[in-house]
């Protein structure tokens, strides 16, 4: 059985340098208001991670899923949008 990092291998995904189509809006909300930091193991690109107890956002290799817009419905603190024609994820099988 192939583990997820070896499946999201096979895409591509072309960055739109400068203009991310994912962004935190407040990160001082993520720290003190939000304990569950379900964004960090819920993003199945693992976009999400925590450095220096903060979130941390990289968008290369987001699946544009918007799971992490969803999973922050308490706070809203995810701002999300489908990245511009040509660029974000190239599936290669699909």
């Amino acid at each position: 059985m192939s583990k997820v990092e070896e499946k999201l291998f096979e895409n591509r995904y072309r960055v739109d340098e400068g203009r991310a189509h994912i962004r935190i809006i407040n990160a001082d909300l993520c720290e003190t208001k939000c304990t569950a930091k379900q964004c960090t193991y819920c993003c199945p690109a693992a976009c999400y991670a925590i450095e220096n107890d903060k979130v941390v956002l990289t968008t290369d290799g987001c699946l544009e899923c918007g799971t992490c817009r969803v999973i922050c419905d308490d706070h809203f603190n995810v701002e999300w949008s489908y990245p511009r024609g040509g660029f974000g994820i190239l599936y290669k099988f699909g």
